[in-house]
Order: structure tokens, then C-alpha cells, then sequence
């Protein structure tokens, strides 16, 4: 049990209404009675080193990966991993080394394919080195890291560099985190660092930049399945990209670097011939200058759009981009993947979750109203109220969803010490009983939570109890699968064939495709 979860058995335990004498004697009894053996005591110990040094181990990793994903990636190259580590120990350790990197392509089967390599799958391959290893397994992972640490050296210069893009980089992460963010800032945070590094270390290059996402073609299906839709852009192309559709069969090389899954560089536009240009009205003598298109990768590094950035709108001489620009440009890209998918995940949950009330209300008339509630990301752990349903059923989906914090609402605490806790709380709230539901993470942290009102009774009836929990069990599952789907790497497996048609578009699907599996088993 954590402190909090200790404290709320307790709370329990005595009841709303026990005087503090007896809650005094519940302690004084405790502190009598509870005696820990010899044996659980070691056992303790032996568990909270063995959390420590996973802890540490999981820091020092995160540092080297960082390290030496020094322009922010987000992954290594494995043929540049794999020539560093064949040299450990003088070239001695190969078979070892063999024999890890075949266990890590059985569990990271894209590795065949696409060659980078995650943190997590980093970890995952210096730690299948070391178990390889004859002796301690702590210690020869010690060692490796400390012969990779010392394997990266950067100059002042560089190591400068690194961080002042490194911060912009966080910046579309963060632009990401607000509950109520939508796309359109994770956009501007893109467009704005890629202005600022032109600025800094681009020569002042004057860069236009672009975001367009894959779509399925509905209209006219004779020029390809799918095409590419402009989403967003700098201002000044804004009147001739923005919402543009690209076809297969139209002029240009974006559907190249989609099909290829590689960076493709354009240094002089005017001697290419395959370059399609949106501004019409742009003379022919003025279309000079460099252009550059990065496709844009999932966590199961499949393509879903494409980063296009040029300095056609720059009239200086030197315009290419140069190879640290296209190194940092690559950061921007995975660093908007992650951003953007950050938010598609949030939207997933909260579809499902309004699929999810759609089946609860007509099987429980006694319910009043439901909140859902999600988990502003830092330490205060504040709520969004991001839907809102009444009693007919009817939904409210917040835009600007409103922000609770902890101090400002003490008739609310209930609901914090849920997220604390992940427990659910019972509480009546001005005359009404309330029942705080939490929602986990994979990491089974606070993810958000359903604050659900029965108005005056103190309980449901027992059908309609018996439906919420189930309600609730399944959104749960679902939750977790529609994360797990945003992070892992491997593919997810279908349980229906509708799902491998649609690949799961809609996330309503997931929850009554999970709410049918429970079904099957109790029948």
C-alpha cells in the first residue's frame, strides 16, 4: 500500500462519523500489533535495492541515449550502434553480441526493415548484451554504458547547439501536454522552432514549412488510394498550401519520400524538373532555392504524412540546406509525431469514453450525471472536465475544458484523493453521493476519472450497480489498449476482422469489441 491508499483503508475502515478517541485507540492497536519478521524485513530490503538500481539503471540509459541522439532523433541508427558495440572489450564479446541483436529483432520486428532503434529498444538490446555475459549482470552492464559514455564526444561548440535545439524540441512536446491543446499549437510550435534554428544556425535562411497527412482518397479513387492533405503551414504559403490535396499522379516527390521512408533533398529546385509548386503566380525565374521533404513516423514507424520545408521565399545565394539542418529538421519531425499523437490518443480516449456512457444511460435510469475528468500532466496533478452528460443522456464535449486545482476546490478534494489513491471514492457532495471512478495508465498512474452523480440515494440498484461496474471494467481495458497501441512497436493483434479492415479509425469500436470478449466469456 502507498501512504495515501493506507490512509484511505483506515478512513474506511473507522467510518465518516468515528470521534477522534477512537481513531486514536485504531493507531495506538496498530502500532501495538503490527510486527514485521526478520524474513519480510530482508525481503523488503532486497526488493527496494533491486527498485533503486532498476531506477538508476533506467536513468543512466535515458542519458545515453540521449547522448548520443545529440540533435534529438528520438532514435539511433542500429549499423552505427552495432559497429560502436563490436568494438567492447577489444572485439571480443561478438557472439554475444550476435546473439542479442538476434533476440532484439525477433522482439522489434521493423528493425529489418527500417534500422533505428528506439530508448526503449536500446535498453532492451544492451540489457539482452548483458545477460549474455558470464558474471554479474550489474556490473557488465555498468560497464557497457560506461564504454559507450565515453564513445560520444562532442565539442563546446556542438554540445551548445544540442541543447539550444534540444529545448525547442521539448517545446512541441509541451505544446502537447495542456489537456485542452489542440493540433493547431503543436503546429505552431513546430513552425516556430524551425524559424528560430534558421535563425540561430541556418545563416538566417528564410524557411517555409509545411505539414500534410495521409487521408484515404474517397473522391476519385483513379488517382491513388490515398493522397496527402496540407494541414498546416508557415503564414506566407497560407494562401496557396493550405488544405491543398496532392494526388499520385500530380507532379512531385513527397509520395517518394512516403513510399521510401527516407529524407529526400532537393538542393537547387530550378535544375530538378519534378518539383510541384503551389504558387502559381511565383515567376519562373524565381522558383530557386532548396527544398527538403521528411516523412513523418508512428510508433510502428509507419509513414502518416510528411514535414516539407524550402527557402524559395529566400532571395540570398546560399540556400541549401546543409547537413546539421536536415539532422535537426529530422528531431522537429519525430518530435511533432510523438506531440501528435499525444493529442489523437487523448481525442481516442475520450470517443471512447463517450461510446462508453452512450451504453451505460439507458441501462441506468438512477444515474444523474456523469464528469469525465482527465490528469493535467506535473505534480499538482489538477483536472480538466473535458465531458459533461445529464440525466437524458445528452454530452457536452468541452473545447476549453475548465481547469480544477486541489486548493480551489476543497468540496472536490474527493476527487483528487481518487487520482491519489487510484481508488474509488464514495462521498456525498450537497446532497448528492458521489462515486469517483480513476482511469490508469500503463504505468498505472492517474490518467483521468469519472465523477458520476446518483443524486439522493445512497446506492444503485443492485442491476444497475452491476452494469456500471462492468462499464467501467471494460473502459479500463480499453484505456490500456489504445495506449498501448500509441507506444509499442510491435503490431497489435485483431481480434475481429472489422478491425483489421478499419484498423480500429474509430476507438468507439474498441470498447464494444471488448465489451463483446467479455461477453463470450461469461456466457
Amino acid at each position: 500500500l502507498t501512504q495515501p491508499q493506507f490512509v484511505q483503508l483506515l478512513e474506511t475502515f473507522v467510518g465518516q462519523d468515528s470521534s477522534l478517541p477512537t481513531v486514536k485507540r485504531l493507531i495506538a492497536f496498530i502500532k501495538e500489533e503490527y510486527k514485521q519478521t526478520e524474513e519480510e524485513k530482508m525481503e523488503q530490503l532486497e526488493k527496494g535495492h533491486h527498485m533503486s538500481r532498476a531506477a538508476q539503471q533506467k536513468l543512466l540509459l535515458e542519458a545515453l541515449f540521449e547522448k548520443w541522439d545529440s540533435d534529438g532523433h528520438g532514435f539511433l541508427d542500429l549499423e552505427e550502434v552495432d559497429a560502436v558495440l563490436s568494438r567492447f572489450m577489444g572485439g571480443m564479446k561478438k557472439e554475444a553480441l550476435m546473439k542479442a541483436k538476434t533476440h532484439l529483432c525477433s522482439q522489434y520486428p521493423q528493425l529489418s526493415r527500417v534500422e533505428k532503434v528506439s530508448p526503449k529498444a536500446f535498453q532492451t538490446f544492451l540489457e539482452l548484451i548483458a545477460s549474455e555475459f558470464s558474471g554479474n549482470e550489474d556490473e557488465a552492464m555498468d560497464n557497457l554504458v560506461k564504454f559507450l559514455t565515453t564513445s560520444v564526444e562532442q565539442s563546446h561548440r556542438e554540445s551548445l547547439q544540442s541543447l539550444t535545439r534540444r529545448k525547442w524540441l521539448q517545446d512541441i512536446q509541451q505544446a502537447a501536454e495542456t489537456c485542452g491543446a489542440g493540433t493547431e499549437s503543436v503546429y505552431k510550435a513546430v513552425f516556430k522552432a524551425i524559424s528560430q534554428d534558421a535563425e540561430a544556425h541556418g545563416g538566417n535562411k528564410k524557411v517555409s514549412a509545411y505539414i500534410a497527412l495521409l487521408e484515404e482518397n474517397q473522391l476519385s479513387a483513379e488517382q491513388g488510394r490515398v493522397l496527402l492533405r496540407y494541414v498546416a503551414c508557415t503564414a506566407d504559403d497560407a494562401p496557396y498550401v493550405l488544405n491543398q490535396a496532392l494526388h499520385r499522379d500530380m507532379k512531385g516527390i513527397s509520395f517518394a519520400a512516403v513510399d521510401e521512408g527516407k529524407p529526400i533533398h532537393v538542393p537547387r529546385v530550378e535544375l530538378h524538373g519534378n518539383v510541384h509548386f503551389w504558387n502559381c503566380d511565383r515567376p519562373v525565374e524565381e522558383r530557386k532555392g532548396s527544398f527538403l521533404v521528411l516523412p513523418l513516423f508512428d510508433a510502428r514507424w509507419r509513414v502518416f504524412g510528411i514535414l516539407g520545408l524550402d527557402t524559395l521565399w529566400d532571395q540570398c545565394e546560399k540556400t541549401i540546406f546543409l547537413t546539421h539542418e536536415i539532422i535537426f529538421y529530422q528531431g522537429v519531425s519525430h518530435a511533432f509525431s510523438k506531440a501528435y499523437h499525444r493529442i489523437c490518443t487523448r481525442e481516442n480516449v475520450l470517443q471512447m469514453a463517450i461510446s462508453a456512457l452512450g451504453w451505460l444511460y439507458p441501462r441506468t435510469p438512477s444515474i444523474h450525471t456523469v464528469t469525465v475528468y482527465l490528469v493535467e500532466p506535473g505534480k499538482d496533478k489538477a483536472l480538466c472536465k473535458m465531458i459533461t452528460t445529464d440525466n437524458t443522456g445528452q454530452k457536452e464535449i468541452h473545447s476549453s475544458p475548465a481547469l480544477l486545482l486541489r486548493e480551489e476546490n476543497l468540496l472536490r478534494d474527493y476527487l483528487f484523493r481518487c487520482t491519489d489513491i487510484l481508488e474509488v471514492a464514495l462521498t456525498p457532495v450537497r446532497g448528492e453521493q458521489h462515486i469517483a471512478v480513476p482511469l490508469h495508465d500503463l504505468s498505472r498512474q492517474a490518467l483521468g476519472m469519472f465523477d458520476i452523480s446518483i443524486g439522493h440515494h445512497k446506492k444503485l440498484p443492485p442491476q444497475e450497480q452491476k452494469d456500471l461496474q462492468k462499464m467501467l471494467k471494460i473502459v479500463q481495458a480499453t484505456c490500456l489498449e489504445i495506449l498501448w497501441r500509441s507506444l509499442e512497436e510491435t503490431e497489435p493483434i485483431y481480434v475481429l476482422e472489422a478491425e483489421r479492415v478499419a484498423n480500429v479509425r474509430h476507438p468507439g469500436f474498441l470498447f464494444h469489441r471488448f465489451m463483446l470478449q467479455d461477453l463470450r466469456e461469461c456466457v
